[in-house]
């Protein structure tokens, strides 16, 4: 493998990718990230952008929000487009409901990265001990953190998340996946690949 590529569904999963990747996979693989314009249109070009994807060894990682869709059959229909594009080997993971859940997993670095205090005592609460089943995380941080943009603010909490934190277990999945397919690349490949965008 010479690169991983990821498809994402908005920019503010490419801020947060950018802080985090660095820190689960050492050495530093080629990255590029391909973002669409929200759900409906990853959904609808996916195929085209995965088959027009023509590096020799690239590995492909969907992430997408779960929203208010069903999470297995949302990773199911991804795998079928993945498999139509010739690549039934991408990893796709399905943010449960949306990324901000992994934001809400770990309010020390939402503390950290936003320059707030008093969120860190949240954390005992059940809701926050398990935050793939808040309905509506985007929603809940912004009440607890009016601050937060989506692109900013995951760019400036992305570098404090704890990637050993298993209070999403979306985000576990996410990181376990990401560390296996790391273990695919061999220096020499991480040498002769065209350098991340």
């Amino acid at each position: 493998m010479s690169e991983i590529v990821f498809f994402l569904e908005e920019r503010s999963a490419e801020a947060l990718l950018r802080t985090v990747i660095p820190r689960v996979l050492s050495p530093m693989p080629p990255c590029r990230y391909i973002v669409f314009e929200g759900k409906q249109d990853l959904d609808g070009r996916l195929i085209k952008k995965m088959k027009g994807y023509q590096v020799p060894g690239a590995r492909f990682v969907v992430l997408r929000d779960q929203d208010a869709s069903d999470c297995h059959q949302c990773k199911d229909v991804l795998l079928a487009k993945c498999k139509e594009a010739g690549r039934p080997d991408a990893l796709i993971r399905i943010a449960c409901r949306e990324l901000e859940s992994w934001y809400l997993a770990d309010l020390i670095a939402v503390e950290k990265g936003l320059g707030l205090s008093g969120l860190v005592k949240l954390q005992q609460k059940s809701r926050f001990r398990s935050t793939d089943s808040i309905v509506s995380p985007a929603k809940e941080l912004s009440r607890m953190a009016p601050s937060y943009q989506k692109i900013g603010g995951s760019r400036l909490i992305g570098p404090h998340l704890d990637i050993e934190n298993t209070r999403s277990n979306s985000f576990q999945y996410f990181i376990q996946g990401i560390r296996r397919l790391g273990t695919k690349i061999t220096p020499a490949q991480q040498k002769i690949a065209p350098k991340p965008e």
